[in-house]
C-alpha cells in the first residue's frame, strides 16, 4: 500500500479502506463509477508495527515546527531590521507575509496531495521549512531573506493543511485526542521560539542569523519519521505488486456548503483576534503604565494557555454532537477579556491575559471541526484546504485595521472596540459550524 493518500494508509482506517479502490491517476475524490481494483497489501515487516507510533511522532514534531519560523524573527525583527538594512514599510511586509503565504500555498495541498500522497507532502514540507529557516539568515539582503522565508512559510502552509487529514485518516477513532496532542505541540512550539530565540542567539554567539538558521535543526529532524512512513509504505506497496489506490467517492465541490463557509469564517476571525493579540496586546499592556517585561510575560501568559488547554478541547468537543456552545463560551471569554483591556488594563491585566488565552482555544477548536465536518478523507483534506485559505485571507486586514485605528484615534478605544465586536460574528459562525453535519451531505 503507498502513501499516495492516507485513506488508504492508516491502519486505524478500517475494511472500509480496502473495498472499492481506482488509480493513482484519477482525482483525488474519484469519478462516479470508479474501477475497482486489488485490495491494497498491509504494510509489512517490523517497521509496520511501528507505524502508528512513528506517525505520532512526526505528527508531534511537525506540529513544533508550524510556528517557529514565524515566531523566532518576531522575537529578533529589530535586529534583523537592522543588520539587513529594512526600511519599516518592508518589516510590516514582511510580518504580514505568514497569513498571505499560508492561504496563497494552502489551496495546492489537495492537488499535491493527490499526485504525491499526504505524507510525502508533509515531509517535503519540513524539508522545505528547514532549507528555508537555515537559508534566510545568509541569503544576501532583503530580497534573498524574503524569498527563503517564503519558501519556509510554503512548507508549513501544506502541512497546516494536511495535519487534519493525517489525524482523520490514521486515527478516525480518536480525532479529538490527536487533535488536542497535535494542537498543544502547535501552542509548544510557538511560546517556545518566542521564550528562548534571544537567550539561545546569546549563548550561540550574539549573532541574529544564527539565532534565526538554528531553527532549521528542528525541522529536519521532523522530517525523518514521515521518511519513514513514506518509505515503508511504498515498500509495501511494490511487495503486493499494486501501484496506488484512491477510494470511491463522488467530487465534494466544497464551496457550495454552507458548513464549510461557516467553518471558514470562524477560522478566519479567530486567526484574527490571535494575530491582534500577538501583535498589539504587549502594546496595550505598556501604554497602560505596564513595564515592558511584564508586557512581554503576559503576552506569554497568554500563548502558553493554549497548551493545556488546545489538549483538553478537542477531547471535549468530540464528545459533544454540537460544537456551537463551546465557541459560544471561548467567544464571551474573548469578549469579557477585551472589556477589561478597555476598563482597567492595567490593575486586571493578568486576568484578560487568562481570558484571552482562553479565547485564543477557538484554533483547536476549528481544527477540530474540520475533521469532524467530512465523511471521508478526502473530504476532510478538502475542507481543510478551504477552510485555512479562506481563512488566513479573512485574517490578513484585521491587525493593519487595528494599526491604523491606533494610529488615527490616538488611543485604544476604537481598536479595542474593533476587536471586542469581532467576537459577535466569531461566536455566530462557530455556532452555525458546530452543528452536527457533514459537508457531503450538504452537496
Amino acid at each position: 500500500m503507498a502513501d499516495d493518500d492516507l485513506a488508504t494508509l492508516g491502519p486505524a482506517a478500517g475494511p472500509r479502506m480496502t473495498s472499492t479502490a481506482i488509480s493513482t491517476d484519477r482525482p483525488f475524490d474519484g469519478p462516479e463509477h470508479p474501477q475497482p481494483g486489488p485490495e491494497a497489501a498491509p504494510a509489512a515487516g517490523p517497521a509496520a508495527r511501528w507505524l502508528p507510533r512513528i506517525v505520532i511522532a512526526g505528527l508531534v514534531l511537525a506540529a513544533l515546527n508550524l510556528r517557529p519560523a514565524i515566531t523566532s524573527l518576531g522575537a529578533l525583527l529589530e535586529e534583523v531590521r537592522t543588520g539587513l538594512g529594512m526600511s519599516g514599510t518592508v518589516a510590516g511586509l514582511l510580518t504580514s507575509v505568514p497569513a498571505l503565504c499560508f492561504a496563497a500555498f494552502g489551496i495546492a495541498a489537495p492537488r499535491l496531495a493527490r499526485r504525491w500522497g499526504p505524507g510525502t507532502v508533509v515531509c517535503a514540507g519540513m524539508a522545505a521549512i528547514a532549507l528555508g529557516v537555515v537559508a534566510r539568515p545568509y541569503a544576501g539582503g532583503t530580497g534573498g531573506f524574503l524569498a527563503a522565508s517564503v519558501l519556509a512559510l510554503a512548507g508549513i502552509a501544506v502541512s497546516n493543511v494536511l495535519m487534519p487529514v493525517v489525524i482523520k485518516s490514521w486515527f478516525p477513532a480518536r480525532v479529538g485526542p490527536m487533535t488536542g496532542l497535535y494542537s498543544m505541540a502547535l501552542a509548544l512550539g510557538t511560546s517556545l521560539a518566542a521564550a528562548v530565540t534571544v537567550p539561545m542567539t546569546e549563548a550561540l554567539g550574539g549573532s541574529w542569523r544564527t539565532g534565526l538558521a538554528v531553527w532549521g535543526v528542528l525541522a529536519a529532524v521532523a522530517a525523518v519519521p514521515w521518511l519513514v512512513v513514506v518509505r515503508q509504505r511504498r515498500a509495501a506497496a511494490g511487495a503486493a505488486g499494486a501501484t496506488a489506490y484512491r477510494p470511491a467517492g463522488t467530487p465534494v465541490r466544497i464551496a457550495s456548503s454552507p458548513t464549510a463557509w461557516a467553518l471558514a469564517v470562524f477560522f478566519g476571525l479567530q486567526a484574527t483576534g490571535a494575530y491582534i493579540t500577538m501583535g498589539w496586546m504587549p502594546q496595550i499592556f505598556r501604554d497602560a503604565g505596564v513595564s515592558a517585561g511584564t508586557a512581554g510575560v503576559l503576552l506569554a501568559v497568554t500563548m502558553a494557555m493554549g497548551v493545556p488547554l488546545s489538549f483538553v478541547l478537542p477531547r471535549l468537543a468530540t464528545r459533544m454532537r454540537h460544537q456551537g456552545p463551546l465557541a459560544v463560551l471561548l467567544g464571551l471569554c474573548g469578549l469579557a477579556g477585551y472589556t477589561g483591556l478597555w476598563l482597567a488594563p492595567a490593575s486586571g491585566a493578568w486576568v484578560w491575559a487568562l481570558l484571552m488565552g482562553i479565547s485564543n482555544c477557538a484554533f483547536p477548536l476549528a481544527l477540530t471541526m474540520i475533521g469532524m465536518r467530512a465523511t471521508s478523507s478526502a473530504g476532510v483534506v478538502k475542507l481543510s484546504a478551504f477552510v485555512q485559505c479562506v481563512g488566513y485571507l479573512i485574517s490578513i486586514p484585521g491587525p493593519l485595521l487595528v494599526g491604523t485605528l491606533y494610529q488615527h484615534s490616538g488611543g485604544w478605544g476604537l481598536p479595542i472596540a474593533l476587536m471586542a465586536g469581532l467576537m459577535v460574528p466569531q461566536i455566530a459562525v462557530g455556532v452555525l459550524a458546530g452543528r452536527d453535519r457533514r459537508i457531503e451531505d450538504e452537496v
